[in-house]
């Protein structure tokens, strides 16, 4: 059955935008009476069928609604920083969200090559990333911030900074992390963080933690925590 993206849709009757109804019309050529989901991004899952399929607004009739569809019990905010080649990070993201992954930060520390990132394109990333594996609710992508600024936020959840310092001890994820824990983990950029990020975010309230024994790309080392805290909710 075909997903669409139905942001801020309510009661048993929806109108898709004109790029999702150029898609399920014209690309896939369905036509009244097809059965289709939506997701709203917020969480709710959505069954009905098409009633008009016009390629400027395909009218969808709400049959079912699932609330909560696939709630988890905890929460991911991976913050991890920009990279200079973009396809490796829309990589990450795309990669993340298909895992399950509530909050992308786009990390700005002393080593990043690239401070910024292509909003749009991926939030567009995201919503695809969504509807390619049946997530209801919607990735958050922030702003790019400043590592100084990110860290003296109060945060909820398991802090966790993943660096490749052997000389700084490193634990496993797997040691402190608790089935259930919203978690908080820092990627750093290709020349990795700086000691002074380390040991400033350790007296934040950060634990330092290792991904294995291979030194990992920034895009890799995020889908390595990100199935890490997915593999042990499991």
């Amino acid at each position: 059955m075909q997903i669409f993206y139905a942001p801020g849709i309510k009661g048993d009757d929806f109108i898709l935008d004109e790029n999702e109804s150029k898609h399920s019309v014209r690309a896939l050529r369905m036509s009244k009476g097809d059965p289709v989901r939506l997701i709203d991004g917020t969480g709710n899952l959505y069954e009905g069928i098409i009633t008009d399929p016009d390629p400027k607004g395909c009218r969808i009739k709400v049959q079912k609604i699932i609330q909560g569809f696939e709630r988890r019990d905890y929460s991911l905010h991976i913050a991890i920083s920009p990279l200079k080649n973009p396809e490796r990070f829309d990589w990450f993201v795309e990669k993340s969200v298909e895992l399950g992954i509530d909050e992308i930060t786009p990390l700005i520390c002393r080593n990043s090559e690239k401070r910024s990132i292509r909003q749009e394109r991926v939030n567009n990333l995201i919503i695809s990333a969504m509807k390619q594996s049946l997530k209801a609710k919607m990735t958050r992508l922030n702003t790019p911030e400043d590592f100084t600024h990110f860290i003296a936020r109060e945060r909820r959840g398991r802090l966790m900074i993943a660096h490749c310092n052997h000389s700084m001890e490193r634990r496993r994820i797997a040691d402190i992390y608790k089935k259930g824990e919203n978690a908080v983990i820092l990627i750093g950029p290709e020349g990795d963080f700086s000691n002074e990020e380390v040991i400033t975010a350790v007296e934040k309230g950060y634990v330092p933690v290792h991904l294995g024994m291979a030194r990992l790309r920034t895009e890799t080392a995020g889908i390595a925590a990100c199935h890490s805290i997915y593999f042990l909710n499991q």
